[in-house]
C-alpha cells in the first residue's frame, strides 16, 4: 500500500513538472560547465544486515572511516544555462570497520564498497529556485565476518552480499547566480518510494567564493540517508544507514 502511494505521488510530480515546467520551450542560451571534485568527511550510523547473520550496527566518525578507508572518489559535474541544469554526481568508497561487541556478537568486521551515480535535470522556475527529476544508481557490496557466541563455543561466520538498484528522485535547489563572487546553495531531494529504496533523502548546504572566472571554492554539510531491504533468509540484504559530514568542493568553471 505504501509503495503504491509513493509511486502515485511520484507520477503526479512528474506529470505536473513536465506539463507545467519542463513543457516550456527553453530559450536558446549558451551552455556553461562546472566540474567539482570534492571531499566528504563522513560520520556513518545505522544498521546493516546480510543473510541470516545478526544485524551489525554502524557507528563511525571521521577518524574511524579515514583510518579504514581503502579508496574514495567523489566528483560533481554540471552543464547549465539560465533556464536548465543537467548534472552528474559520483561517489565511490571502499572501507572496512571493526564490528562492536554487542549481544551474541563477540567480534567481527564489516567491509563495504559503495558506488552511487546520480543523473538529474532541473528547470529554473524562479531566479533563485530550480526544480527537477533524477535517478540515482546505487551499488553496494557488503561483507560481514562475525564471531558469534553460542553456549560453550564461539562460531565464526562470514557472508557477502551485493545489490544494485535505482532510486527515482525529486529535487529542489535554492541558489544565487553562478557568476556572483559569494556563492550559496541549498539542495534537497527525496526518492526511492519503494521502487528502489524504501525511502531515501539527501540534504546539502554550501557557501563559497568564486576567485576567478575559472576557480571557486565552497564548503558545507551533506546528509545522505538510505533505507533499503530486499530478500529473505540467506539472500537478505538490509542497509539502513545515514552518512553525514562536512564537505569541501573545488570548482572549475569551463
Amino acid at each position: 500500500m505504501y509503495k503504491s502511494r509513493y509511486i502515485f505521488f511520484f507520477l503526479m510530480f512528474v506529470s505536473a513538472t513536465t506539463s507545467g515546467v519542463f513543457g516550456q520551450s527553453p530559450s536558446e542560451k549558451t551552455w556553461s560547465f562546472l566540474l567539482e571534485p570534492y571531499v566528504l568527511f563522513p560520520f556513518m550510523n545505522g544498521d546493516v544486515g546480510v543473510g541470516t547473520l545478526p544485524n551489525v550496527t554502524v557507528d563511525a566518525d571521521v577518524s574511524d572511516i579515514f583510518s579504514n578507508l581503502k579508496i574514495g572518489a567523489m566528483l560533481y559535474a554540471e552543464a547549465h544555462t539560465e533556464d536548465w541544469v543537467i548534472s552528474s554526481d559520483i561517489i565511490y568508497m571502499n572501507l572496512k570497520q571493526d564490528v562492536k561487541r554487542e549481544g551474541i556478537i563477540n567480534a567481527g568486521s564489516l567491509q563495504a564498497k559503495q558506488f552511487a551515480w546520480e543523473l538529474s535535470g532541473l528547470r529554473t522556475v524562479l531566479p533563485w529556485l530550480d526544480l527537477g527529476l533524477g535517478a540515482r544508481l546505487n551499488s553496494l557490496s557488503t561483507e560481514v565476518g562475525l564471531t558469534i557466541n553460542k553456549p560453550n563455543e564461539a562460531t565464526n561466520r562470514n557472508k557477502k552480499v551485493s545489490e544494485t538498484w535505482v532510486d527515482p528522485i525529486l529535487i529542489a535547489r535554492i541558489k544565487n547566480a553562478s557568476d556572483e563572487k559569494i556563492q550559496y546553495q541549498f539542495r534537497g531531494d527525496i526518492g526511492g518510494f519503494g521502487i528502489g529504496s524504501d525511502f531515501a533523502f539527501q540534504l546539502q548546504a554550501y557557501i563559497g567564493y568564486r576567485f576567478s572566472e575559472l576557480f571557486q571554492l565552497s564548503a558545507g554539510y551533506r546528509i545522505i540517508s538510505m533505507d533499503y531491504e530486499k530478500g529473505s533468509e540467506e539472500n537478505r540484504f538490509m542497509y539502513d544507514v545515514d552518512t553525514s559530514g562536512p564537505v569541501v568542493r573545488f570548482g572549475f568553471n569551463l
